[in-house]
């Protein structure tokens, strides 16, 4: 049996996002975290400084710590595309 590990059940048509232009900083390296994003639509990479950590597409998640330590972001995540992110709280 196979693990499901897609997230769109998260992202569905009445749920709040936010989007980010190609090019823009959705959360930075340093940065107090409290939430995780599934991303609906677009691409995000994740990087550590300069160093690219991963390319992420639809029904992807990132910034998943944030709801199991307490510390800073530890990567920024930029729109390689125009991305709709589902933010998703402890809450």
């Amino acid at each position: 049996m196979t693990a499901d590990t897609s997230f769109s059940v998260l992202t569905g048509n009445n749920i709040q996002t936010r989007s980010v232009r190609a090019g823009g900083i959705n959360s930075r390296e340093g940065e107090e975290a409290h939430e995780l994003f599934v991303i609906k639509s677009g691409y995000v990479r994740n990087q550590i400084g300069n160093r690219m950590m991963a390319d992420l597409g639809a029904d992807s998640i990132f910034g998943e710590m944030a709801l199991i330590d307490n510390e800073p972001r530890s990567a920024t995540a930029v729109a390689v595309t125009d991305v709709e992110l589902v933010p998703v709280s402890e809450k």
